[in-house]
């Protein structure tokens, strides 16, 4: 008999043989229609396995998102069959599930080419294997087996000859595909069709159906521009047919707030090929709302005892091999260049600068917690393939901190930072946040010791704020565990922001000192915070999030005076004239089109108002209100009641405010 303990620790008895698909159906009928998978002590397993003697495990069902990994990851499996049905000696790569759906690279015979043409043949072919159920079986391969199995796929063999780790959108794949050093698994779901992969697999085919492919792609394999490129078709699939058509539906709306759409569409930044990749231009109106951000940023970093500094672009590789960079990080650095006889890289991080200058001078217990702040733009050379607009570019701006602090500071520095952090995302208008803790990776730098030190002041700070969080074990920077704080935006995406990170190692690397109360000198901790993140990202998260119309306060032009005709341009200027007088930002635009042309116009550059200035408003003192949003105009309103209510629009952000333990000098006293 089997014994298996369930997560309500009750006990089933099982026949020597029975699989998770006995036990799903021992538990209920319902659950067992449910049921696509099995957790067998942690391990994902298909429901046809065989139990083992004794057991922990939980039944994975469609509706959870293990059970969704399970359907993606299935669905992938006929995609590729299906093109390899229509396309006869086609090479397949990968083809894993991701967040949200799955995708499968490709590479077809003599140069040919996916279109978008082709994907509803490709999900008809697809939809006919579902309908046959075909059982998805699992075969165990020598090395050897494995390679003449796929001997007429080249990406196949080589994931099985493991000539490198396979990570590609930043998806470790190598276990995914991989069983063992000396053996592969692989499935196989008809005579013709068998793909290398650790599984699990639902059932059977006829166990999926409520999928759509979305688009193709071109991907480079392994995700190296200097290998083959190939196509990548993405897809999605869902437990039920409303789960797809919500998802679908949500889709089209993120397409339609696409922020590199909106960048073009309200004339806010482009990426000039003359420039290069992944270095994007900002136009005025951009530059404005970056100007906006940072002034509001830099405003409650002063009112919360920070010090502004400022640091080069460039600097010798000595400092980088100090700070470890070269050592670490050099692949995803641009390359040096020769001057004078010394090697100088384009600074990928803030910080080694920010340490030499709190190692300029001898610093004291009394300056502590030391919070130095900068808007400080870094250079990362990240591969084509990755590059997406705004939010994964190769030269950014971090609103980048760096926290001085004695040991016995951390703690509340850390509750206080956290605090903050969320402050600033409120006043955006951004919310549901949570935290991510990162723990220790395999390869590290330090003492064991410091490492756990810093990370139970991270998880105190974290319960000390009462933020959800979850733990990543093994995901830290090498020289440092961290906090990651994630928010949702309107379409309920998740997004990764702020970072802040205890680092033990720095202060060590550059010999960083204080004398302390007793005349002797210690070592402080660092905190390293970039809270946006990076400006450009977080405009594009901001940009997404409200479809362009960004709050008045962070708009380039607020509202915008129309003349219902040329008779009414002196008055139009004269409303602008007052508005800007205010410290709003409008424009006008005389009455050289219909004044119909011209709202429309101006509804789509989504500005929060539009003014139409007629006979009647000229004697009244009013103005005509066309609000960003609403479809009723409003007409005849007292130009001053309008300024005040403008005026409350572009308050509406949380005002920066000193705390109370500051002192005099804007430093704070390490709360």
């Amino acid at each position: 008999m089997s014994t298996v303990i369930l997560p309500d620790a009750s006990v089933r008895e099982l026949p020597d043989g029975a699989t998770g698909l006995d036990l799903a159906a021992a538990i209920g009928p319902g659950l067992a229609r449910a049921a696509v998978a099995i957790a067998v002590d942690g391990e994902l397993w298909d429901l046809s396995r065989p139990l083992p003697r004794n057991c922990h495990a939980r039944i994975v069902t469609s509706s959870t998102d293990e059970g969704r990994h399970v359907l993606r990851h299935s669905t992938s499996h006929v995609m590729a069959q299906a093109v390899l049905a229509l396309h006869p000696g086609a090479h397949i790569a990968i083809g894993p599930a991701i967040e949200d759906g799955f995708y499968y690279d490709f590479e077809l015979k003599d140069g040919e080419k996916f279109s978008d043409q082709d994907l509803p043949v490709i999900e008809a072919k697809m939809r006919e294997i579902i309908a046959s159920g075909q059982p998805f079986v699992r075969e165990e391969h020598s090395i050897k087996e494995g390679l003449e199995l796929f001997s007429d796929q080249p990406f196949k063999k080589e994931i099985i000859e493991g000539t490198r780790d396979l990570v590609t959108d930043g998806v470790d794949l190598t276990d995914e595909l991989s069983q063992g050093a000396n053996s592969v698994s692989a499935y196989r779901n008809s005579e013709s069709f068998v793909d290398l992969c650790r599984g699990p697999h639902v059932p059977s085919t006829d166990r999926l159906g409520h999928f759509a492919l979305t688009r193709v792609a071109g991907a480079y394999w392994r995700g190296d521009e200097h290998r083959q490129q190939l196509q990548r078709i993405y897809g999605t699939a869902w437990e039920t047919k409303e789960a797809l058509v919500d998802y679908l539906h949500r889709l089209e709306e993120a397409d339609r707030r696409d922020h590199r759409k909106l960048g073009a569409e309200l004339d806010l930044f482009h990426f000039p090929p003359e420039i290069g990749g992944g270095l994007p231009v900002f136009h005025p109106k951009g530059a404005l709302i970056r100007q906006l951000m940072e002034e509001y940023s830099l405003a409650m970093h002063r009112a919360h005892g920070y010090q502004l500094v400022w640091t080069p672009h460039i600097a010798k590789s000595t400092l980088f091999e100090t700070s470890g960079h070269l050592e670490w990080y050099a692949e995803g650095m641009y390359p040096p260049m020769e001057l004078d006889g010394a090697r100088y890289y384009p600074k990928p991080m803030n910080c080694p600068m920010h340490m030499l200058i709190y190692n300029h001078a001898q610093r004291s217990y009394r300056e502590l917690p030391m919070r130095l702040f900068e808007f400080g733009t870094v250079y990362r050379y990240e591969r084509s393939g990755v590059l997406h607009g705004l939010t994964r570019v190769r030269g950014f701006t971090q609103d980048d901190s760096h926290i001085f602090c004695a040991p016995e500071q951390l703690t509340d520095e850390l509750g206080s930072l956290l605090s903050f952090v969320l402050e600033i995302l409120s006043a955006f208008g951004l919310g549901e946040f949570e935290a991510e803790l990162s723990t220790r990776p395999e390869k590290f730098v330090g003492d064991p010791k410091d490492w756990d030190e810093a990370t139970e002041a991270l998880r105190s700070a974290l319960e000390a704020v009462d933020i959800p969080y979850r733990v990543a074990e093994g995901e830290g920077a090498f020289y440092a565990p961290k906090v990651d704080v994630h928010l949702k935006d309107a379409l309920g995406r998740r997004w990764q922001v702020s970072t802040l990170q205890v680092d033990f190692q720095f202060p060590d690397r550059f010999d960083l000192s204080y004398i302390g109360a007793d005349n002797e000198r210690h070592r402080p901790r660092v905190i390293h915070r970039a809270l946006f993140g990076s400006v450009e990202r977080f405009m594009a998260i901001l940009l997404e999030h409200y479809a362009g119309a960004l709050p008045a306060w962070l708009c380039p032009i607020q509202a915008r005076v129309l003349p219902v005709s040329e008779t009414h341009d002196e008055a139009a200027h004269q409303v602008q004239a007052t508005l800007l007088a205010q410290g709003f930002r409008v424009d006008v635009e005389e009455a050289s089109e219909p004044l119909g042309t011209r709202i429309r116009r101006a509804k789509l550059e989504k500005l929060p108002y539009v003014l139409v200035v007629g006979n009647d408003d000229i004697d009244a003192g009013t103005v005509g209100v066309n609000a960003r949003g609403s479809s009723h105009p409003e007409r005849s309103v007292p130009l001053s009641a309008f300024i005040a209510r403008l005026a409350r629009d572009v308050n509406e952000r949380v005002a920066p405010v000193v705390r109370e333990n500051a002192d005099a000098t804007g430093r704070g006293t390490g709360s």
